[in-house]
């Protein structure tokens, strides 16, 4: 059969996104890995992401502190001294060198941490007082709302880190807007109890997470900044009363900074590791956003197939079965079967053992 008569793969067609030549619309996500000692990645990491690497391929890196404040999780990265930007110089070579494309996502975690991962055993910082919800009690300690007058520090740690994922040789970096984090906790008013200029109105609400992007924009570049929002979805009680709202007015509001990419959670992932059946759509926001949309949330093949070809969105980013598969746009290509992913070490820290010993198509028709 001839290549023309090759039934056409929706994800596997070229997408020009910004400055970027894409071959093919299957993007791996931000996914921690926890395999950072002392927040500083390691060389096993150049394995990983250059396995998870085809030419013209968008990767985005697992989720990296933007100080110390920012880390809520076992050995996941950090951006914001000269040791982390050295270490990540040679895991983004080699992705360059095999032809990918590779921004770094860039988060804080906010109340979602405990005293034992910040300096000097403080208490996290949120925009609330409220702890998360948990069954285990020393999971979280209760934080400390941020001051007004403190969040500009930490809107110039985001910019710091913006400028040192560039320094390393990243293409671009990822605010992270979902899931409940730092910003999240600012944009959701489930969370954000504040009475100041950061709370209230959605416009207030807003606030935080445009400061970020203007001052991540500012310092890199609009060209090489994308931001990942999650307004529908709701694990540890961090939703909001109207997502739709929510979700149209941010991404309005980033149209004036001409951002690279918009990447949005689907609505049906509204907890973790689980879909529901939802009336609620991301086409709103799809059709309101200017660039580059992205949709993540329990993707296979056909329905990102379909999101594609409907003009649902540009990319779809996948997370556990690009964990599972290196090869996964060739897989699809193919539609070739795919390695089931072992949920048991996802955040291990075996250097190999879930992490870079998933085997390629090739070695198994061996």
């Amino acid at each position: 059969m001839s290549a023309a008569q090759k039934a056409i793969v929706p994800l596997i067609t070229p997408y020009k996104m910004g400055k970027f030549n894409l071959s093919h619309r299957v993007v791996l996500a931000p996914l921690t890995r926890s395999r950072s000692p002392n927040a500083v990645p390691q060389p096993h990491a150049i394995k990983y992401y250059s396995q998870r690497t085809a030419p013209g391929g968008l990767l985005i890196a697992e989720a990296t502190g933007v100080s110390d404040t920012a880390q809520g999780y076992p050995q996941t990265p950090g951006v914001w001294t000269k040791e982390q930007v050295e270490a990540w110089k040679p895991i983004v070579d080699a992705v360059h060198a095999k032809g990918g494309v590779f921004f770094c996502q860039i988060w804080h975690v906010g109340r979602v941490s405990n005293s034992g991962y910040q300096p000097n055993g403080q208490a996290p910082v949120s925009s609330t007082d409220k702890a998360p919800y948990s069954q285990h009690t020393d999971e979280f300690t209760p934080p400390r709302r941020l001051r007004a007058d403190e969040i500009p520090q930490i809107v110039n740690d985001f910019r710091l880190s913006a400028r040192n994922a560039i320094e390393a040789g990243f293409d671009g970096v990822e605010i992270h807007g979902a899931h409940g984090y730092l910003i999240d906790q600012f944009l959701k008013d489930n969370i954000n109890d504040r009475t100041d200029q950061y709370g209230g109105s959605l416009e207030n609400r807003c606030r935080f997470a445009l400061e970020v992007v203007e001052a991540v924009v500012n310092e890199v570049g609009a060209d090489k900044v994308g931001i990942r929002l999650s307004p529908f979805a709701d694990y540890m009680e961090f939703g909001d009363s109207n997502p739709e709202a929510l979700g149209l007015y941010m991404v309005q509001a980033l149209n004036k900074y001409n951002i690279l990419y918009c990447h949005m959670i689907e609505p049906r992932m509204k907890l973790i590791g689980q879909k529901f059946e939802t009336l609620h759509s991301l086409l709103p926001m799809r059709k309101a956003f200017n660039g580059t949309f992205i949709v993540a949330g329990g993707y296979g093949r056909e329905d990102g197939n379909k999101a594609v070809e409907e003009n649902r969105a540009d990319l779809v980013a996948y997370g556990r079965h690009f964990l599972a598969n290196p090869d996964l746009p060739k897989r699809f290509e193919l539609n070739a079967p795919l390695n089931k992913y072992n949920r048991a070490t996802f955040y291990t820290n075996d250097s190999v053992i879930g992490y870079t010993d998933y085997p390629f198509l090739e070695e198994m028709n061996a």
